[in-house]
């Protein structure tokens, strides 16, 4: 394991942004009185280690104060960056997979709580970051590709590697007199079947479902309860890879393998704003805990910062590979990013990366 403090041969390789048109005088963040931060004055921290598998993910906790790394073992690493980021200081949480690791999710109100997947033992473990072995598992049908908690942490929505949709709920069930984690039963009242989707989130209440699936190409609302069609628009022509909302309520982002970024507006779902910076296919988007900065992930070496209410890009980031998770802290304007480096001739074998950039 190594820290980078060289990145020339990798910033050479990543194109200048393109200047884009001025954007109306009432949207800019001097009219609304927003301070933006200097993003050229940072410089990412990095770690490294060598491995012939990439960082699949990364997850800020709560409150920010922890970050959960997955993807080249079956582990979870848990670092705490205000104090280091060196893989000896990471706290290891093990036993709770047969297989690699490839997804972590924090609770969103309990800053100790979280969960990882596996796709390959198609297992869910819940941890407590406060102990060292897991407080749960429970084995699934289909193989988890993403988890995600709903607002108030007591809901969980798996998209699986088929693009079947599985549900977890938290509470009582059957004759258990403790609470526990527990699958649920949803049926798409469209097709009558389980509901299917290839990238899922939740609304701000956890009252609806938003997904896109590549087939049709389009961005749906549906009520978790009844799961009854609420909205469906076109989305991407070239099939949606990646959804995130807007902690605002205002937006929400989709990003598609045709490199393009849209903000649909969440009261009509009606695309306002279209970003064409990115050169590459977009692999993950993170909204900042303001909602004023959108941070775009790609399969090229570098992450773009673009403003949320004028779509202007503000600051490209190099990136020691191409990136397949992003995420802002909490409450600072900082984000984390993972990946693999490429195997270079005479140079160092691949190594998984995870890197910091912005105010810690």
């Amino acid at each position: 394991m190594s820290t980078a403090t060289g990145r020339k041969e990798d910033e050479d390789e990543i194109p200048q942004l393109e200047k884009p048109p001025s954007p109306p005088p009432h949207t800019t963040f001097a009219a609304r009185g927003v301070l933006i931060p200097t993003f050229s004055a940072f410089r990412p921290r990095d770690m490294r280690i060598t491995s012939s598998q990439a960082m699949t993910h990364v997850a800020w906790n709560a409150d920010g104060r922890k970050l959960a790394a997955v993807g080249i073992d079956r582990i979870v690493r848990v670092f705490q960056p205000e104090k280091s980021l060196e893989m000896r200081s990471a706290t290891l949480y093990s036993g709770g997979h047969s297989d690699d690791v490839d997804y972590v999710a924090w609770h969103p109100i309990h800053s100790e709580l979280f969960c990882s997947s596996s796709q390959r033992d198609r297992r869910i473990t819940f941890w407590d970051a406060r102990q060292s072995r897991h407080v749960q598992q429970l084995s699934l049908k289909y193989s988890p590709l993403e988890v995600i908690y709903s607002p108030d942490g007591r809901r969980i929505m798996c998209v699986s590697t088929n693009t079947q949709l599985i549900f977890l709920e938290y509470g009582k069930s059957g004759d258990d007199t403790k609470e526990s984690w527990h699958p649920v039963i949803k049926v798409d009242k469209g097709t009558g079947h389980s509901p299917t989707a290839s990238t899922a989130i939740f609304n701000h209440t956890g009252e609806e479902i938003i997904s896109s699936n590549h087939n049709t190409h389009s961005l749906r609302t549906q009520d978790y309860e009844t799961f009854s069609d609420k909205q469906s628009v076109p989305a991407h022509v070239g099939g949606c890879s990646t959804i995130a909302l807007d902690p605002r309520g205002r937006y929400i982002a989709t990003g598609s393998y045709d490199s393009i970024v849209n903000l649909f507006d969440t009261t009509e779902l009606i695309c306002v704003r279209t970003i064409a910076a990115c050169d590459n296919a977009i692999t993950a988007l993170s909204f900042s805990y303001d909602g004023e900065f959108l941070a775009i992930a790609n399969t090229g070496t570098y992450i773009d910062i673009c403003a949320t209410e004028t779509g202007v890009p503000l600051h490209r980031v190099p990136a020691l590979a191409p990136s397949s998770a992003v995420a802002w802290h909490p409450w600072k304007h900082a984000i984390a990013y993972c990946g693999q480096t490429k195997a270079r001739e005479g140079g160092p074998p691949p190594a998984a990366v995870l890197s910091i950039f912005g105010a810690t």
